[in-house]
Formats: structure tokens, C-alpha cells, sequence
């Protein structure tokens, strides 16, 4: 393809790379001004119909993965009979230019490994089997984001032209990719094998079937040869490298890096081992490993530098780093200069000090260094497979969380991080590690009529013993003191040491009704669901709770909860729902002035629609005071702090939020939203990357790099994000997008925007009109007519979402699309009346 040759939309650039699947090209795509890799497929692939239908097909299943670490697919298309594909162009380097040309540090090393191991877990989960990972389909951008090529085209890129190739006895080397390794034919027929010599799995190299643990023994060779710089297995020649792969073990990896920790080169023996029923039988499970090592790993770092106070830190570092505790620690801390010797002295000071330390521990210390000081309670299993008990089963582990909750010195994993396991047959000691806790709580329920069997286990998950274990045969009827039992069982175990205060916040009883408990249980099983029906179930609940008993403090909390959200969940007006809130909240209050739950509900009311930032400070402040462990009121603190501009106190706010809650959704997401008002825009991307990580298919993923990409005016990729979270919407309309990108490139962002008002006006449109009585947001259309830059209709809009007192006002100061009327005086009025904090 010679240079400005157009294919498509797709005009040509340069060469890229050659290979079995033809030659790779940059291209620019000239409907949305980007660039991309164009894959040129060769005639006699693209004339095989069988073949081309087979690739497709498994294209498309590759192009669904949603994956920071996995190459996006933009197309497959096909123009004047030259079929292509369209992806993402990664502006970086190979895997295997990356580690020449770089001082690579283990930790690096690490966070490479587990960003493939991360993908790999994404795509096995689809049914996706790479059949070629090695360095060269590893890309790593400026940033340290490793990106997998060709995943799942790997797969259907030979099968019959393979056997063709084998017939005619070609050479194997004629199938090189680019890169200089040799790449062996391949199909599915037995005793034929496909992928790159050096990096095969031996099922794979026999010309076996394989499964997902073949990519698990491909990756173990990457990993291997990145933290050696040494190949596991060699040979000269394809048949020599395989040769190797069946016969040979690798050296040990100790013996090319002596300070490797023994972790690490278990984990890389472990995805090594021929049989592949002895190797990690998941890509999870191997990532949970990695994870692990990385942790101690940080750790140790953490003791060097310390101890060698010699180097500031520099861009490379952060951008290195995973946690918003890593990224402050390298702005702010000295780190170590990279010598061997430091790091000798380093892990052997570390050892004198832990051995003196384990030494004085155990002759001194042993009655506190045995107590626990954190625990998860796991949603008790429902043995009765019964969806009308549920709220049993769920609501006893739920009401065993609040209450030693209350304790202060015990961290207890929240219900939204404890209740990602239900349903999962996982060990206690995996969930420790993940969630951070010493001991881990797992129960059964089995209900007959009005008979209960309630089964639990405490476990010390630092080695494995079971502390506590209890079957309880009791009446439908008992199970509020039976909670409180099980509560007085476990701070008995854990060897507890209470104040005072605490002692009585357990003493405490919110109700002595059963009834109004149990349907307390259900109101809380639904409010949990977070959709408008089950909302609307959990009000029923609570009020019925609230009949049987009308000083169930816990109960009218409840109640303001679910008003509180009700707006965030459909088409609701704030009038009818928050201040419906508030009553509750006051109520809850009058009952129980020490209830932490009832203050943040009356903040969330003060903040989101009174605009009253003194009186939510002041209530959210509070609610944290009785409840310094409340991850909740810490994220409403860090959303106030954040309006306010108080940045450095808001992130302080959600870090700990996100510390006590690690898995919720709300929390991730206003942490990135928290970092890009601040403009600390390198850490909004770690943590998106995050978010995604934790939540794979949630669409906020690309509306968060959005803002972050807006925020910094790289109007481009934010473009190329929203599309993406189009694209994953099922209900988005092709023709919109077509809309969109049609726009974009006739007069770039701001007739991309314009466009996306139009869009979003029809759209609210429609919406009226097939229901005139029902309620469109009027910041929904002050949003379109601002894209649109209608200032008239933008600044009524915005006033009409003042009177009906919208929680988005708040992003006044801060949001772009207010941009072009923040100098007219009637916008600047609406600011003062919202009186967002200066």
C-alpha cells in the first residue's frame, strides 16, 4: 500500500508491520480525524468464505471485550475486495522494545504482568483463548498502560490455510509475524499446532486442544523472560525451541536475579509446570497472586526508602504507581537511588528488624499480637433456594455488619464489599486477601415453616484456623436475639478489648419488636437492589416496620435512604422525594440523636437540595464523629469538600472512604470525579483505570476518561470515549453515531458538540411527547441546549433546574459546558443564589 492510498474512510500513512495475517499499516481515520492500525488482509485469506466467516465471528467476540488492557476493534470491513481491520493505534512501544531499551524496576516488571493477567481473566471469561501471547503482542504506551494485540484473532488466523501450508511443505518461517521469532502453522486437526515456537504451551506444541491454561503457560514465559531478560525455553529453530518446551525445565529465575522474592518465582514456576492440570487452573486465580506479591512488594519498597532517603521522585515513578497512596508518597517522599547494594543492605536490615521484632513480639507481646482487629461477615447462604427468604439470609449478615460497625477499633468490611461474594464458593483466605480483614465470618440459613437452622463459622484466615463455629435451632420468631448473640459471640472470639462507649453501642437496642425487625430486614434487602420497583417495595417495608414500631430509630433512617436516591434512579422530581428525606431523617434523629446513619442522610438532604453547605458539613461531620468507620459519610464529606474547592481535604475524605469500602461503585467513581475537579489528572486515569477493574461493565468507565480528557482540553480523545460508551450501550442508535462522527469531522469539537445537543434534544423530545405527564429533568435540557449554545434557552433551563432544586447545580463552578455563559450576569446569579462556597 503506498503512502495516501485511501481504503474506506482509512487513508494511509505508513507501514507498520508484516505478518501471517497480512501487512499493518498507520492510517488516518479521516471521518474522525484519529489514527489507527489498518490490518491488510491478504487475497487468499479474505477468498476462503468458510475461513472469512469464521474470523469474523470470532472477531466480533474479540471486538465485545471491554478492557483497558485489550486492544479496542473499531471495524472489519471489506472496499473494492481489499478486507481490513480497524483498531486502536497504540502510541508506544512492543513489550520487547520496552525492556531494551529501559532500566526496568521489578515493580514495573509486576504491574505489567498483572495488567496482562487482568486482561487474560477478561477474555477467558468471554470463552476467548489468545493462542499467542508474547512480547510482541504486548504493547505499553507512554503512560505504562499495557495493551494485548490480535486477542481472539489469533485463534482463526490459520486453521484451514495451515494445513494448505503443511500440504505444500513450506517453511515454517514463512508465517513469521513481525517479529523475528518463528511462528509454527497451525489448525485444529490433531498433530497440528499454532503460535510462536518460543512461547507455545506443550498441549499447545503437541497439537493438543487447549484451553484458557495455555495462555496461562504463555504468559508464565513472558513473565519469566521480563524479569530475566532471558527466554525460558530456547532453540535455534522452531522445532528445537518446542523441543525444549516438552523436554526441558527452565533455570531458575533466582539464578539470573539472586534478590527475586521466593513468591514471585513460585508464581512463574506455577504457571510453568507441563502438566496443566498442576498449573493455575484461572487466569483469577493467578491474578490474585500477583496482586498479593505486588502488595508485599510495595511494602518492602516503602521500608527502602525510608531507610535510603537519596532521590526525589520524578514523573516516571508516579506514573508507575497504582494507589493513590503510592502517587502521594512519590510526590512528596525521597526514594531510593537504584544501586544493588542498597538493595542487599535494605532486605537485609529489613530481616535483622523483623527478626528482632518477631523475636520481642513473641516473648512480650503474644496475648495483643494474637487479637484481630478486622473481620467480613459474608451474606449468610440461603439453603433454602428460596427468593421470599432471601432477606433472611442476607439481612442477618447485614444487621451482624451495622452492629460491629459500631465498634471503633474494628474494621469490618462493609455490605457492598462483603456481598460481591454472594453466590461464590470462594476460601475464606482469598477473601482476607482481597478485602484486607484477619478473619472472615461465613454462615448458612435453612428455614422450615417457622423453624430456623443457622449455621456459622469464624475463621483466623492468617492461618487458617477456625476460632468460632455454632448451629443455632431457633423459631422464626428469635432471630433478633439471635443476632445479638452471634454479635456478643464474635467480640468474645476476636478477644475485643471495649471502651465504654462501645459497650453500650452494642448494649443498644433499636427495637425490641421482631416483626417491625424482620420487615426492617426486607426493607434493606430491597433498598440494596437500587432499582425504582424494589425502592418502592423498600418504603412499603419501612413504614410497616415503622407501624409495628414507632420508635424504630433504624427504620425511619432507613426510610430516608430510600427517598434520598429515588431521583438518581429514574425520571423523579427532587420536590417529591427529598424533603420526604428530611422528615424521616429528623424523626430517626429525634429517636436516636447518636445515630451516625440518620446525620448523613440529613446532610445528603441539606447538600442536594437545600444547597445549605455549612449545615451538611456540619451534619456529615457529625455523622463521622459517631462513626469514624462509616465509608458512606466519608464519600457525602469528600462530594461537599469537592464543591467547596477544598480539594486536598476532599481527596483526604475519599481515600479514606474508599479505604473502608473498597468495591463501591459510588465511591470509585467520585474519586476520579474528585481528582479532575482538583486537576490532578494523572491520577484520575490510574484510578478510571481502576474503576474499570473493579467494574468491567459499567459505562461510567468512558464518561469518567471523558471528563478527565474535556478537563484537560484534549477534546479528541474525549470524543473517542464517548463514542466508545455509545458503542457499548445497547440502546444507543447507529445512526446517532454516525451523527456524531459525521459532525466531528466537518467542524470538529465544537460542531461535535452542537450535533450531540441536537441529538440530545430530540431524544428529550420524544420522551415528552409519549408521555406529556411525565417529568423530563430541566437540567437534562439545559445540558443539550448548552452544547447547542443557546445561552437564552441554557440560562431558563438552568434557572428551571433551580426551582426544582436539581443536585447538578452544584457543578456550576466547575462543569464545561457553563463555560460560554459564565460572564452573563443572569448565570452568574443563579451562582450566588446557589451559593456554592468560594
Amino acid at each position: 500500500m503506498k503512502t495516501g492510498t485511501i481504503i474506506n474512510q482509512y487513508k494511509i500513512i505508513s507501514a507498520i508491520g508484516k505478518g501471517g495475517m497480512g501487512e499493518v499499516f498507520l492510517a488516518e481515520d479521516t471521518k474522525l480525524d484519529r489514527k489507527v492500525a489498518l490490518k491488510i488482509l491478504p487475497p487468499e485469506f479474505a477468498e476462503n468464505a468458510d475461513r472469512m466467516s469464521r474470523f469474523v465471528r470470532e472477531a466480533k467476540s474479540a471486538s465485545a471485550l471491554n478492557h483497558p488492557n485489550i486492544i479496542t476493534i473499531h471495524e472489519i470491513g471489506e472496499s473494492n475486495g481489499t478486507h481490513f481491520i480497524a483498531t486502536e493505534f497504540i502510541e508506544g512501544e512492543t513489550l520487547s522494545k520496552h525492556l531494551k531499551g529501559n532500566d526496568v524496576s521489578l515493580k514495573t516488571v509486576l504491574d505489567i504482568a498483572t495488567q496482562i493477567a487482568s486482561a487474560l481473566q477478561t477474555a477467558h471469561s468471554a470463552g476467548i483463548v489468545h493462542r499467542d501471547i508474547k512480547p510482541d503482542n504486548v504493547m505499553i504506551r507512554q503512560d505504562g498502560l499495557a495493551k494485548i494485540l490480535d486477542f481472539g484473532i489469533a485463534k482463526l488466523t490459520d486453521r484451514q490455510g495451515d494445513t494448505e501450508t503443511a500440504r505444500h511443505g513450506e517453511d515454517d518461517k514463512t508465517l513469521i509475524a513481525a517479529s523475528p521469532l518463528p511462528r509454527v502453522a497451525a489448525s485444529t486437526n490433531p498433530g497440528m499446532v499454532i503460535g510462536t515456537a518460543n512461547y507455545m504451551s506443550p498441549e499447545q506444541a503437541k497439537g493438543k486442544e487447549i484451553d484458557a491454561r495455555s495462555d496461562i503457560f504463555s504468559f508464565g514465559i513472558v513473565f519469566y523472560e521480563i524479569l530475566t531478560g532471558k527466554r525460558a525455553f530456547e532453540g535455534e529453530t522452531a522445532l528445537e525451541s518446542i523441543s525444549s518446551i516438552l523436554k526441558d525445565e527452565p533455570k531458575p529465575i533466582s539464578q539470573f536475579l539472586p534478590e527475586v522474592p521466593s513468591e514471585i518465582e513460585r508464581i512463574v514456576n506455577k504457571t510453568l509446570r507441563k502438566d496443566r492440570e498442576e498449573r493455575y487452573q484461572t487466569a483469577k486465580d493467578l491474578l490474585i497472586d500477583l496482586k498479593d506479591a505486588k502488595q508485599s512488594l510495595e511494602i518492602q519498597n516503602l521500608m527502602e526508602r525510608s531507610i535510603f532517603p537519596n532521590q526525589d521522585a520524578n514523573k516516571t515513578q508516579i506514573l508507575q504507581a497504582t494507589t493513590l497512596d503510592e502517587i502521594n508518597q512519590a510526590k512528596t517522599n525521597q526514594t531510593v537511588v537504584s544501586n544493588p547494594n542498597t538493595k542487599y543492605f535494605a532486605a537485609a536490615l529489613l530481616t535483622l528488624i523483623l527478626a528482632i521484632g518477631g523475636f520481642f513480639g513473641y516473648k512480650y507481646l503474644s496475648p495483643t499480637t494474637n487479637q484481630i482487629n478486622s473481620i467480613a461477615v459474608m451474606p449468610f447462604e440461603n439453603k433454602n433456594s428460596d427468593a421470599d427468604t432471601e432477606y433472611l439470609s442476607d439481612g442477618l449478615a447485614e444487621s451482624v455488619i451495622y452492629r460491629l460497625s459500631q465498634i471503633p477499633d474494628l474494621k469490618v468490611s462493609p455490605t457492598s464489599s462483603a456481598f460481591r461474594y454472594k453466590g461464590k464458593e470462594t476460601d475464606p483466605q482469598v477473601i482476607a486477601k482481597e478485602l484486607g480483614v484477619d478473619s472472615v465470618m461465613t454462615g448458612r440459613i435453612t428455614q422450615r415453616g417457622e423453624n430456623l437452622t443457622i449455621s456459622v463459622n469464624l475463621v483466623d484466615t492468617r492461618n487458617g484456623k477456625s476460632l468460632w463455629g455454632e448451629q443455632y435451632e431457633r423459631k422464626l420468631s428469635q432471630i433478633l436475639t439471635t443476632q445479638r448473640e452471634m454479635v456478643a459471640e464474635i467480640v468474645s472470639k476476636l478477644q475485643l478489648k471495649l471502651s465504654g462507649e462501645s459497650e453500650q453501642k452494642l448494649a443498644k437496642k433499636q427495637t425490641d419488636n421482631n416483626e417491625a425487625y424482620q420487615l426492617y430486614l426486607q426493607g434493606r434487602f430491597h433498598w440494596n437492589k437500587r432499582v425504582i420497583p424494589e425502592l418502592e417495595k423498600a418504603i412499603v417495608f419501612f413504614k410497616q416496620a415503622i407501624e409495628k414500631d414507632s420508635n424504630y430509630a433504624l427504620a425511619y433512617s432507613g426510610l430516608a435512604d430510600t427517598y434520598s436516591v429515588f431521583p438518581d434512579y429514574g425520571d423523579f422530581r427532587s420536590k417529591e422525594y427529598l424533603p420526604q428525606a428530611k422528615i424521616a431523617a429528623l424523626k430517626a434523629l429525634e429517636l436516636d440523636p447518636n445515630l451516625a446513619e440518620a446525620h448523613a442522610s440529613l446532610a445528603i438532604y441539606l447538600f442536594y437540595y437545600e444547597y445549605d453547605f455549612a449545615g451538611a458539613e456540619k451534619s456529615i461531620k457529625r455523622a463521622i464523629e459517631l462513626n469514624p468507620n462509616y465509608a458512606t459519610a466519608h464519600g457525602v464529606y469528600a462530594q461537599i469538600l469537592t464543591t467547596g474547592s477544598r480539594y486536598d481535604e476532599a481527596i483526604r475524605e475519599i481515600k479514606k472512604a474508599i479505604e473502608l469500602d473498597p468495591f463501591s461503585t459510588s465511591i470509585n467513581r467520585w474519586t476520579v470525579i474528585c481528582l479532575v475537579n482538583a486537576g490532578r489528572f494523572d491520577e484520575a486515569f490510574l484510578q478510571s483505570r481502576r474503576f474499570n477493574e473493579l467494574f468491567p461493565n459499567d459505562l461510567n468507565f468512558y464518561l469518567l476518561n471523558e471528563d478527565i480528557y474535556v478537563a484537560q482540553g484534549k477534546y479528541d480523545q474525549a470524543v473517542e470515549e464517548y463514542l466508545l460508551s455509545l458503542k457499548a450501550n445497547q440502546d444507543s442508535k447507529p445512526e446517532d453515531i454516525a451523527r456524531l462522527k459525521e459532525a466531528l469531522k466537518k467542524s470538529g469539537w465544537d460542531g461535535y458538540e452542537r450535533m450531540r445537543g441536537e441529538i440530545s434534544l430530540e431524544d428529550l423530545n420524544t420522551k415528552q411527547a409519549k408521555d406529556p405527564n411525565g417529568y423530563v429533568a430541566a437540567m437534562d435540557y439545559a445540558y443539550a441546549y448548552a452544547w447547542s449554545k443557546d445561552k437564552e434557552k441554557t440560562i431558563e433551563y438552568l434557572n428551571k433546574a433551580y426551582d426544582e432544586r436539581d443536585k447538578f447545580l452544584l457543578g456550576l463552578k466547575v462543569n464545561k459546558p457553563w463555560d460560554f455563559v459564565r460572564d452573563d450576569p443572569r448565570f452568574k446569579e443563579l451562582a450566588r443564589k446557589v451559593g456554592i462556597p468560594e
